[in-house]
Order: structure tokens, then C-alpha cells, then sequence
């Protein structure tokens, strides 16, 4: 019987899985009391065991390591929740395994995560998300329609996996009104959620009885809370002070040279009118309707220049799920550009047939990539045009990826897009 200790924060809806599929299957599971996120997975030992920092984190009775909700779950698992011995309903488990995590949950996310203040609110990517639970919800109700549980006639992980992604929408925005639309899904939800299993595992859980609306002020309370848990620590005692400042001493010049490559690139350049983040405020908060003439206005064309950049390599393009990452990836890489620099990049397209553009905006006249070395790492992959402001083509695409509608130049459909701000 599988054993050991998990790692998580409390309700942590990625480590129910694993709890609850413990609770099914009677493995033996110890979630550790000593610790704290944002403090013990950010130390070498925790480190040494997980690389990533992430939870929920397992470690075996026998020392062995493993991270991700679902992995952990599956680990903890009976072979009556894997699907038996049955490969086919085996591989259904894994399809809505997977459904849950790549559909689902950026769904939600989109929507909730922006309502708690866990990411900065846009107005039209708010709005796409509904959308995408809609389509989801949808889905999830045709087929529960007339089966009581997503594989066979019992229980499995993809009940367990797919019932904690939803969590947050049943807590937080689907009202009774939105629930009501979904009355097969609600029902099999409440199933999942009413199990002994479940109910030691979720406690006290209620359902949403008024959609949660957007509060400015909880995004800021959120990065108070970050910029507190990543705070240095406390002034050490004199003795060490002493010992550091004759250690510094040593290092003036090293430190001097490190001050001036820290220096924002952008501060060398004329600071125009434009106000990068007037804008980037108004447009998270207004709908394109708005948000696209307000940049007109506003814009100023001898300081800021806007940009068309295609990704080169497209016909490599396979899964949307990880071409959406490449341009994650990209936008964390230049992280340190966000304060002069605006893009609403978009993937059009499908499996295996998709492109990557988008539409980039910052201080300066000439590519601003070349600037800094740390901005270098990903914009060779892309084509970049200059697009001249005042032209009416240059217009339509600012209206098309701004607001995430139209086809990119072969009549691809738009599938998603990703802010950099």
C-alpha cells in the first residue's frame, strides 16, 4: 500500500486530488505540519528533493520523490480508480485526466484567479474565459447526461481530477442561475462532492450563491502579500554588519559594474507622452470598444513605435496547449521589459496547424530587443515588421489583436491570445 508525506498549503485544490484518492484507496498519507509555502519549498533541503519549488510534492516511506497534482494522485491511487484492468477505460482516465488540466483549469483560471486578485484583470480576457467554461461546461453536461460518473459505473481519478478543477467556478462564480444551465454537471458534482471520501478531504465546502466581481483593491492586497513573503530577512547583528561592509569593500567595483547593467535600457531614451501604464490600467478594466480609441489618443508616435512580430518556425507548431507555452515562456524571459513595452500576442489556428504573431508596443523608434542581452534569448525566432501608425492597416491589426478577433493572413481563426503588460 502506497505511503509517505505531501507537501501543500491549505486547500490547495491540485493536492485534493491526491488526498482524496488516498481516501478511496486507503493509502497512508501524512501532510506535513512544518510547512510554509513561500519559506520551506524555497530552502535547499525542500530544493534538493523537488528542483521546482512547486506543490503539492509526495515523498515515499521510501524516499522516493514525485510533484504534480495528478501524478501524486495517480501514484496514491487503487487500480479500481487508474480503470481497472481494462486498458481502454484505463486511456479514458488519462483522456479526462488530461481534459481537466488543459481545458478546464486555464478556463478557470482565466475567469476566478483575476476575481481573488491572484492576477491582474482584463477585461476582454475575463470575458474569453467565460467563454471557454461555457464551451467546457457544455461538453462535461452532454456527457453526464445520462452516465452518472465520466468512466464505467464507479469512481475513477478522472472523476477525482476533473471534480477539483472545478472547484473554483462552483465556488466562486457559477451562481444558481449559471448552475441551473448545467443541471447534469451540478448533479454529478454534488455526487463527487457528498462522498465520505470527498467530504474528509473538502471540508466545509459551500456553493457559490453570488458571482464574485471584480475589486481592484485585491490584486494589490495579493502583491502586498508576495512582496511580504519574499521579503529580505532581518537586519543581521553588528558584528555581522561589520564583517559584510569589509566584505564589500572588496567588491565596489564588481558591485558598481552590476548597478549599471541593472540600469532599465528604455531610461536612455526620450520619455514622449505616452503612459504606458495609464493605458495598460485602462485597458485590463475596459472593454476594446474603449480601451482601442483611448491608445489612438493617446499614442504618441515620435516617442513609441508599434511592432508586428510572426513567429518563424509555425509549420513546427503541434499541440496549442504547448505553442501557448512558447509564448509564456518568452513573455517571463522579459520580465524586466514590462515597464515601457505592451504586446497582445495571439495563436490562430489548431493541433497541428496554428501560427503565432502578435502586436508589440514600447518607447523607442528601433527593435527594442537589442537594447539589453537579457531581452535577446527569444526574438530571433520571430520575424519583426515596423508598422507605420498612421496607416489604416496598421489601424485594423492594433483593432484585431487588441480586442482577440479576426484570422491571421492565411485564415487561421483565432484560438487565444496572451498580454504582455
Amino acid at each position: 500500500m502506497a505511503a509517505g508525506k505531501l507537501y501543500t498549503y491549505p486547500e490547495n485544490f491540485r493536492a485534493y486530488k491526491g488526498l482524496i484518492a488516498a481516501q478511496f484507496s486507503g493509502a497512508k498519507v501524512e501532510v506535513a505540519k512544518d510547512f510554509i509555502f513561500g519559506d520551506t519549498n524555497k530552502k535547499k533541503p525542500f530544493l534538493k528533493k523537488f528542483p521546482t519549488g512547486k506543490v503539492p510534492a509526495f515523498e515515499t516511506a521510501d524516499g522516493k520523490c514525485l510533484v504534480e497534482g495528478n501524478a501524486i494522485a495517480y501514484y496514491l491511487a487503487s487500480e479500481d480508480l487508474r480503470g481497472g484492468k481494462d486498458s481502454f477505460n484505463q486511456a479514458e482516465v488519462q483522456q479526462w485526466m488530461s481534459f481537466a488540466d488543459n481545458e478546464i483549469l486555464p478556463a478557470s483560471c482565466a475567469w476566478v484567479f483575476p476575481l481573488l486578485g491572484i492576477m491582474p484583470y482584463e477585461a476582454q480576457a475575463v470575458n474569453r474565459s467565460k467563454e471557454d467554461v461555457t464551451a467546457v461546461l457544455k461538453l462535461l453536461n452532454s456527457k453526464l447526461l445520462l452516465d452518472t460518473y465520466l468512466v464505467g459505473e464507479r469512481i475513477t481519478l478522472a472523476d477525482i481530477v476533473v471534480f477539483c478543477n472545478l472547484l473554483h467556478l462552483y465556488q466562486y462564480v457559477l451562481e444558481p442561475s449559471l448552475r441551473t444551465q448545467y443541471a447534469s454537471v451540478t448533479r454529478w458534482f454534488l455526487t463527487i462532492l457528498n462522498q465520505p471520501q470527498v467530504q474528509k478531504v473538502v471540508e466545509n465546502f459551500e456553493l457559490c450563491a453570488k458571482t464574485l466581481k471584480h475589486d481592484p483593491k485585491r490584486f494589490a492586497e495579493f502583491q502586498k502579500k508576495c512582496s511580504e513573503l519574499s521579503a529580505p530577512p532581518a537586519e543581521p547583528k553588528k558584528e555581522e554588519t561589520k564583517q559584510k561592509e569589509k566584505e564589500k569593500e572588496t567588491e565596489d567595483g564588481e558591485e558598481q559594474i552590476h548597478e549599471e547593467k541593472s540600469k532599465d535600457p528604455f531610461d536612455l531614451l526620450p520619455k514622449g507622452t505616452f503612459n504606458m501604464d495609464a493605458f495598460k490600467r485602462f485597458y485590463s478594466n475596459e472593454d476594446e470598444a474603449k480601451s482601442i480609441p483611448y491608445f489612438w489618443e493617446k499614442f504618441d508616435p515620435e516617442n513609441y513605435s508599434i511592432w508586428f512580430g510572426e513567429y518563424k518556425y509555425n509549420n513546427e507548431l503541434t499541440k496549442v496547449f504547448m505553442s501557448c507555452n512558447l509564448i509564456t515562456g518568452m513573455f517571463q524571459r522579459l520580465d524586466k521589459m514590462r515597464k515601457q513595452a505592451f504586446a497582445s500576442v495571439c495563436l490562430f489556428g489548431e493541433d497541428n496547424n496554428s501560427t503565432i504573431s502578435g502586436l508589440w508596443v514600447w518607447r523607442g523608434k528601433d527593435l527594442a530587443f537589442t537594447l539589453s542581452p537579457d531581452w535577446q534569448i527569444d526574438y530571433d525566432c520571430y520575424d519583426w515588421k515596423k508598422l507605420d501608425p498612421s496607416s489604416e492597416e496598421t489601424k485594423k491589426l492594433v483593432a484585431n489583436y487588441f480586442s482577440w478577433t479576426g484570422t491571421d493572413k492565411d485564415g487561421r481563426k483565432f484560438n487565444q491570445g496572451k498580454i504582455f503588460k
